[in-house]
């Protein structure tokens, strides 16, 4: 069996049974996301009914990439967190395949259950608000993951500055402001917003999933910008990283708390 995949099912293996040993957890954190949309919602209707009712479909997929981007963001942070923790956090790092691979690899499971629990949230979305998108599985899938890709190489940067400075989470509260408006801003006004991570990948997913449209009906020019700047994000994060874990690792402080 491929050296990686065996490294897959051991770090989904585990995400799952945290999952299931701490399901109250949760259960909670899905219910408090559908919660907070309940409430712009039907809040929104109250207060403004008609601007709701034209931009639902808009809000729908905003939110939707606006709590898989936080989570995409922050979940590397506070895995690493838990592990030094738990005391388990250099043990990783002494692994044959190496930390960063190690790290890496529990991105991509991470951001697989993102995945998952972005497909249920937005099913429990359209029942509530009776709006049903005509989207196109992989065109939806892809544009999703190459949208998300810069949010985790700002994710590793974190992570790499968590392993040095420990406790960073104050932070966390003004970078999950910063995506609600980079997945608003009018990127077809102003291009150079483009270059901005989440804004021109809010742009494109919210008129494949809104028009139905496939990843090829889109424009060539943006499609290209995006898995280039997809590429350009995540080798800083992942630079940023290792430098990160280097200055651990000659201070000492790689699985200190």
């Amino acid at each position: 069996m491929n050296r990686h995949l065996v490294l897959f099912r051991a770090i989904a293996s585990k995400s799952l049974t945290l999952s299931r040993r701490y399901l109250v957890n949760t259960v909670v954190g899905f219910v408090t996301l559908y919660v907070f949309f309940a409430l712009i919602f039907f809040g929104g209707q109250f207060v403004a009914e008609d601007v709701i009712s034209r931009s639902v479909e808009s809000l729908v997929v905003g939110y939707l990439l606006f709590t898989m981007a936080v989570s995409a963001y922050a979940d590397l942070t506070h895995d690493l967190t838990d592990e030094a923790q738990w005391g388990t956090l250099e043990q990783l790092s002494m692994s044959p395949f190496g930390f960063t691979a190690v790290v890496t690899m529990k991105t991509v499971v991470n951001l697989l259950g993102t995945f998952v629990t972005g497909v249920v949230l937005l099913l429990v979305m359209m029942v509530t608000t009776e709006t049903w998108f005509s989207i196109a599985p992989l065109s939806a899938v892809v544009l999703g993951v190459l949208t998300l890709i810069p949010v985790v190489g700002l994710g590793f940067v974190f992570g790499g500055a968590a392993l040095v400075y420990k406790q960073i989470e104050k932070v966390f509260p003004l970078i999950q402001l910063s995506f609600a408006g980079l997945i608003a801003l009018p990127v077809q006004e102003y291009a150079l917003l483009k270059l901005l991570p989440l804004s021109l990948g809010s742009d494109l997913l919210q008129r494949t999933m809104t028009a139905g449209l496939h990843v090829w009906e889109l424009p060539a020019f943006d499609l290209g910008l995006l898995v280039g700047q997809s590429g350009v994000y995540l080798a800083i994060g992942l630079l940023v990283f290792r430098v990160g874990t280097a200055k651990a690792r000659k201070r000492g402080v790689l699985g200190h708390y």
